[in-house]
């Protein structure tokens, strides 16, 4: 490893140019380990064209706005425009002639082109610039250029450079399939002193104006423009709107730095100040490490980071603002210390530091893995073939892929179809490339343009809260100049980027074909933005359920928006920008949807269910029309099948129970009876309990439902069949004789038994067993019936299954209370030899008295 210190005055970068070369001319790969502020970027491309290096360098940057930077920086060291020798290539703009030798380029375009040209035809070095920020891109890139070193272009020159990642690590993944091993190169920062300050984390709501405090006593206390860290594009507003209302100690010139600004707004913020003023630069993390900022003195870091975290689950994608990493706030804290002494504050309690992560996640781990999954599938290899630092998520891969294949981007066997190769041609995301190519298939290619760029950017509509706008033709409407409605402003700038998007979009759409002779689309208005949409998120077309608002998306889940959105109330959206939410996504972008326009431009997703089966309490006979977990229509089934039909009632009987049957009381006895035999006897007798009978519904009760076909129909069956064809053949008979439904008693009458309890109940008036000295039996005898004794009116007096002990023992105390309640009836002392009765004493009966 060759490692060597600044030297006084010079960028830190100079001492080591020399073993770079040497490592590029002998190993033909470097991994260059050196911090921001050594001049990497801006140095070692110039030295390796003096150096007479064979091929164009291709200098990959990871953000637009650093390429630019880097190229313009270049480009002015030799005097020069960017174009010449130094050309830039980036999604938005391309400056190259044939006197280029070094060319600036972005991840996706460097991706672009090695799916054009694995062999990368007249490129003799790739310069993976900020390697440490772990794009998916430039991961890919990486490692698709590894695979065309060793298996086409093995005088390929690769150089890695990284001002955080461990270099060790990144030149083992460069010896990875055997290539000789790459020279690591070290070198120290120019760096100064920083004065790191840790101040209390801001109360919630008040991120902005703590800063707008901070910066405040930070441009009266210490010399220097001001660089503030915040998470994302809002806070920056927020922020300059609270740095407006302060009455600054300093003249300042507050300027904006993100990456969805327009590039002479880019340019300004990188831009010294005018003369006599200090300047205060809002950004994001884009300033961290790939952009020079000259006269930075101070910086403000909020500590916050903004990352997409890609739910597999749900497929949504849901921007979460976390703890920046360690690394980051190092790097940041950095930026203050290029050219002097500087200071941090930091908006966090040192105490918080130690717990926060080491390193930014890497996006592999994090983000929609579609487009990767797409790029891996038409290069060709299998991802775990690739050489990454990191794998990516596999629930998250499986996704990605099972999307490609509901696009038809991938056949059955994950090869890429031709379709597919169509999607890795244009420079978005597979779902917006996707409508783009059906839409101009459907002959709506103009239209899809404007829905693809507006997807594609930063919603251009502000709403102001509680105000809900969520419907894409207003956003069209803004592209196209025209009137909004009350609620939505159009954002700065935003008609103009839209309409440059527009503008790239129509050019890397011009090879694809448009409808044939004969074919347009009859979708029209704002039907076909709805169209469009349902082409590139079929597994987001929305239908309404429950309250206004309240939606199903076709991927099974729950999603809303505010009530008072004028989409609310349609019975069928199609949706592109949606969150995960926490119980239920949020609608952020949606189209209204008609089910026939629907029908046209996804009927080969639409698929057709017959169905027989038990459901809500009956049996349901339709066919439905389904996309995804959507219901579009049903209608019943005329004649459904009798043996699915038979199955549904089944089914129904095992949710609800056999009560879904008309039991009368008698078929309960006649079940008790028949159990009590079962417990006693055992064989032949048989298990007739619900629970028996229903987990043999298909032998026990299935014959009993022939012909019915839905649950009222199950009126008709008689539970008492059902149990006397469970018993065994010319049992009935016996069934009477061993467990009776009746018994007479010594009056002559026929008293019914209960047979619903553990025993058989007798529930019969005393003076019916007059002369009995016996408790009744059933079942030969077997077991004693439980006498239940009544008093005259019917009110029990005792129970018991000893007679003849109740009359010695209970009968005198009985009688005598009797006697006063009831007397004109007989109440002999000795009931055994007296008569019994039905009514009240005869005449000539002997009362006893």
């Amino acid at each position: 490893m060759s490692c060597a210190p600044a030297p006084s005055g010079d960028l830190p970068v100079e001492a080591v140019l020399p073993a770079i070369r040497d490592g590029l001319h002998t190993a033909g790969a470097v991994v260059l380990e050196a911090p921001p502020g050594a001049g990497k970027t801006t140095r070692v491309p110039l030295d390796l064209l003096q150096a007479g290096l064979d091929g164009r360098l291709v200098l990959l940057e990871p953000r637009r706005v650093a390429a630019r930077a880097a190229a313009q920086r270049l480009a002015a060291q030799l005097g020069e425009g960017v174009g010449a020798t130094i050309g830039l290539t980036t999604r938005d703009e391309r400056r190259v002639s044939r006197a280029t030798r070094v060319e600036v380029v972005t991840e996706g375009v460097l991706l672009r082109r090695l799916q054009r040209d694995p062999a990368l035809e007249g490129v003799g070095t790739l310069f993976f610039d900020e390697f440490h920020e772990r794009n998916l891109e430039s991961d890919l890139a990486l490692a698709f250029a590894l695979e065309c070193r060793a298996a086409l272009r093995d005088d390929l020159r690769l150089l890695v450079a990284s001002a955080t990642l461990d270099g060790g690590r990144v030149a083992r993944l460069l010896r990875a399939g055997g290539s000789p091993a790459p020279a690591q190169v070290h070198t120290e920062g120019r760096q100064y002193p920083v004065e790191v300050q840790h101040r209390p984390r801001p109360a919630p709501g008040g991120l902005a104006d703590a800063v707008a405090d901070t910066v405040a006593e930070v441009l009266r206390d210490a010399p220097g423009d001001v660089l503030v860290f915040l998470p994302g594009v809002a806070e920056i507003r927020r922020t300059a709107r609270a740095l407006a209302t302060r009455a600054l100690p300093v003249r300042a010139e507050v300027r904006p730095l993100h990456g969805r600004l327009p590039p002479d707004e880019q340019d300004r913020a990188l831009a010294p100040p005018s003369h006599g003023t200090r300047k205060v630069v809002l950004a994001t993390d884009l300033a961290e490490s790939s952009l020079t900022i000259e006269g930075v003195r101070v910086v403000v870091d909020a500590g916050l980071a903004r990352e997409p975290r890609f739910d597999p689950r749900t497929g949504m994608t849901g921007l979460v603002t976390v703890p920046a990493s360690r690394a980051s706030a190092d790097q940041r804290a950095g930026r203050a210390g290029r050219t002097a002494p500087g200071r941090c504050v930091r908006l966090w309690a040192a105490s918080e530091h130690p717990g926060r992560d080491a390193f930014p996640r890497p996006a592999i781990r994090t983000d929609d893995l579609t487009g990767a999954a797409l790029e891996v599938a038409a290069w060709g290899s299998p991802v775990q073939d690739l050489a990454l630092l990191d794998q990516p998520d596999p629930a998250g891969w499986d996704r990605a892929r099972a999307t490609l294949a509901d696009l038809g981007a991938l056949d059955d066997d994950g090869r890429v179809t031709g379709h597919g190769r169509r999607l890795v041609a244009l420079p978005v995301h597979p779902r917006l490339g996707h409508l783009l190519v059906r839409g101009h298939a459907a002959g709506l290619g103009a239209l899809a343009v404007e829905v693809a760029a507006v997807l594609g950017d930063r919603d251009p509509v502000r709403v102001e809260p509680p105000a809900s706008v969520v419907d894409l033709t207003v956003r069209l409407a803004a592209l196209r100049g025209e009137d909004l409605p009350r609620d939505a402003r159009l954002r700065a700038g935003a008609r103009a980027r839209l309409r440059r998007e527009v503008a790239r979009l129509r050019r890397a759409c011009r090879d694809l074909p448009e409808p044939g002779a004969g074919r347009s689309a009859r979708a029209g208005g704002d039907d076909a933005v709805g169209a469009l949409l349902a082409l590139g998120w079929p597994d987001r077309v929305a239908s309404a359920r429950g309250g206004r608002g309240s939606f199903l998306l076709a991927n099974g889940r729950g999603a809303r928006l505010p009530a008072e959105d004028l989409l609310a109330g349609e019975s069928l959206l199609a949706v592109a920008a949606v969150d995960r939410g926490e119980r239920e996504a949020r609608i952020h972008l949606a189209a209204a949807l008609d089910v026939e326009v629907l029908r046209r431009v996804l009927g080969d997703e639409l698929h057709h269910v017959e169905e027989v089966a038990w459901r809500d309490g009956d049996v349901v006979a339709e066919r439905r029309e389904h996309l995804g977990a959507l219901v579009l229509a049903r209608r019943p089934l005329p004649d459904p099948p009798a043996d699915a039909v038979l199955a549904a009632l089944l089914d129904g009987l095992r949710t609800h129970g056999l009560d879904l049957l008309p039991w009368t009381p008698a078929d309960r006895q006649l079940q008790a009876r028949a159990g009590l035999l079962h417990r006693h006897l055992g064989e032949p007798w048989p298990d007739v309990s619900d629970e028996a009978l229903l987990a043999d519904l298909d032998t026990a009760v299935a014959p009993f439902l022939l012909g019915l076909r839905r649950r009222a129909d199950l009126r008709r069956v008689r539970p008492a069949d059902v149990l006397r064809a469970r018993l065994p053949a010319g049992h009935e008979k016996q069934l009477d004789r061993l467990a009776p439904a009746t018994l007479t008693v010594p009056s002559g009458s026929q008293v019914r038994l209960d047979y619903a309890g553990e025993r058989p109940v007798l529930a019969v008036r005393l003076q019916e067993l007059f002369g009995a000295t016996a408790t009744p039996t059933i079942l030969d005898g077997r077991v004693p019936v439980l006498l239940h004794l009544l008093s005259p009116a019917r009110r029990p007096v005792q129970i018991t299954d000893d007679l003849a002990g109740f009359w010695d023992r209970a009968y005198p105390e009985v009688r005598a209370e009797l006697r006063g309640r009831y007397p004109k009836h007989a109440w002999p002392e000795d009931p055994r030899s007296a008569t019994p009765l039905r009514g009240t004493r005869r005449r000539g009966t002997a009362t006893g008295r």
